[in-house]
Order: structure tokens, then sequence, then C-alpha cells
């Protein structure tokens, strides 16, 4: 389909886009890079917000378009726990279940942490420490996240009781580098590049991924308000498909160093990183960005239903299981994701 015709067609040519510094925002970002949205009749704006919240709130009030989401953003605002209930929708899913909980490097020294520790021997060694009387900060991204999700999970391998109780600090992904090294906290549970700086930086070590710990849902997702997926329906197959080309490319990209160099542009890469130093870092940070969706990046009403399980059990949310599979199928916008994937 020709660019003139594209244009014709869709509802609206300029939007605002937002994303939060990770590595899974770089479909959006190479996207813009390689004219993919020109291409479909879009001039797309890519705006940092600052944190999950702030990024929320200005997506379910109109000031941006579309935008970079936490997975669990959806289920909670489709049931007002959100504080706002404006419902969100998803046609793409951008990451699957790629956090990863790191400690500090005091901490794992007096834990003796070792790198091949599973996840349930880690979870140990930090619940029996804290069993001590031992004060242990610990931090995630947001409320509603896998993130949030996975710590508590971690912790339930050792210990189901503490996993509930113990409280927990929110912070936006890029400060979490900055408060391990201002001991404001001892450990968190983020997605890339955060762990690899903070290790790089000699502040903390990785001890689990999220893939030891849950199953393998959704984590980042390309989502809309449910009234601009109605009132833009033409736009959001156009945004959806320059998306889908970018995620194409860069899973079969021979050369890499394109998309390095843009991550470093937009401050995601804030360390001396390349395939002749730190050269494993390198490589597992480009085959992360390769496989952020293992297999169809459609959203499935399953990771939807496990969010909203989650909500349950750690959140404190009563729901019975026939509303939120609903509700989770309210979630989805499978008809745009199949339009887009005949134009991608």
């Amino acid at each position: 389909m020709s660019h003139l015709v594209e244009l014709k067609k869709v509802e609206k040519t300029e939007l605002q886009l937002g994303y939060i510094p990770l590595l899974d925002c770089v479909a959006l970002l190479w996207a813009k890079q390689r004219g993919f949205f020109e291409e479909v009749g879009l001039n797309v704006n890519l705006v940092k917000e600052a944190s999950w919240a702030s990024l929320r709130d200005r997506l379910a009030f109109g000031l941006l378009d579309a935008a970079h989401c936490l997975s669990a953003m959806l289920p909670a605002a489709a049931v007002g726990t959100d504080q706002i209930g404006i419902p969100l929708q998803t046609p793409l899913v951008l990451s699957e279940n790629r956090a990863f909980i790191s400690l500090s490097q005091k901490l794992c020294y007096a834990l003796d942490i070792q790198k091949q520790d599973s996840a349930e021997s880690s979870a140990k060694k930090l619940t029996d420490y804290i069993h001590q009387h031992q004060n242990v900060s610990l931090a995630h991204v947001f409320q509603h996240s896998i993130h949030h999700y996975c710590l508590r999970e971690w912790l339930a391998l050792a210990d189901p009781k503490l996993a509930q109780s113990i409280q927990m600090k929110t912070l936006p992904p890029p400060y979490m580098v900055e408060a391990i090294s201002n001991h404001l906290i001892d450990g968190f549970c983020v997605g890339e590049p955060w762990n690899t700086q903070a290790e790089l930086q000699g502040l903390s070590h990785l001890v689990c991924s999220s893939q030891h710990i849950i199953p393998n849902v959704a984590d980042k997702v390309l989502a809309v308000t449910q009234e601009w997926a109605q009132q833009h329906p033409d736009t959001l197959i156009a945004l959806t498909s320059a998306i889908m080309k970018a995620q194409h490319e860069l899973r079969l990209l021979d050369d890499f160093s394109p998309v390095w160099q843009l991550l470093i542009e937009f401050d995601m890469i804030q360390f001396d990183c390349s395939p002749e130093v730190h050269v494993e870092k390198y490589f597992t940070i480009q085959n992360i960005i390769r496989n952020f969706v293992q297999a169809s990046a459609e959203p499935k009403a399953q990771d939807f239903e496990w969010l909203f399980q989650q909500m349950q059990k750690w959140n404190g949310f009563a729901l019975d299981e026939t509303t939120y599979r609903d509700q989770a199928q309210n979630c989805l916008l499978a008809e745009t994701f199949q339009a887009a994937s005949l134009l991608s």
C-alpha cells in the first residue's frame, strides 16, 4: 500500500507516542529511525516519560495518543484499581517476561549468593537474612507490574508469609541505579539495561531472571485508551504495523551497531560496553533485543488472566473468575493486530 493511500486513510497523522527508557521500547525508536511511521502516513513524536505513573496518567487523559506500557496497567485500569478507571487496550506485545532481580554487591557478599544459585536458593538466603532482624529495602517499578509480582513470587519460593508482608518501594526504572548507589535500596526488580549498568558500575549483581520465577507473560505492550482505539481504528492499525515491521527487522538484523548507537543517543546505554569491551554483556543485551517476543506478538487473554490473579494475590483485589476472564478479553485488540499483520 502506498504512502499516499495510507496517509489518506488514517484518521490522525500527528501522534504523541510515550515511552520509558528501557530496552523494550527499542521497536518504537527503530520504527522512527527507519522511517516506518512515515511509510504509513504518520508523523510520530517520541515522548520520554519520567515514570510509569506519569506515562499512565498522560495516556489516560489524552496527552499521549499511545504508549509503551506495563502489561499490568491494563487489568488495573479495567477494574479501576489504578484510581483512574479509564480502560486501556493493546494490539501488540513489545516484550515478554524480561524483568531481572539485582541485589547490592555488599549484600550478595554477606549472603554468599553465587552466580550459579537457583532462584529458590538466593531467595532463601535473603529471607533467612531478613528473619535475623536485618532490614532490607527492595524496590520495583510500579505497583501493577510483573516486576512487583516477580519480586514477591521470588521471595515466596522461600517464605510465602514474608513475601506477602514485606514493604517494598516504587521507583522509576532509570532511578534504580542511583538509589542503590546512594544506599536507599538494597535490591530491585527492573528491566534492562539498568541491571547491567548497576553491575558494571560495581554496585549490584544480577541474581535471577523473571523467566525462572513466573510464566512467560507479556511484560510491556503498546497501549491506547479504549476510546482512542474506537475513534482512530485505521491510525492504530498503521501505528501497530510500523512497530511490527521494526520488531521483525530487529530480530533479523545482521549489524547491531546502529541499534546500539540509537540506544546511546536516547540515553538508555550510559556505560562503556561494546563487542570489544564487556563483550558478554554487549551480546547478552543484543540477544535480549532480538528475542523480546519469543513467538507471536499478538496479546493473549491468558496473560491478562494471570495478571488479574496476581492482583488478587498481592494487591488484595477481589474479583471472581468469570469477571476477570471477561475483563482480560476486553484488554485485547485482536482485530487490530490481525489487520496490522497484513500491512507489516
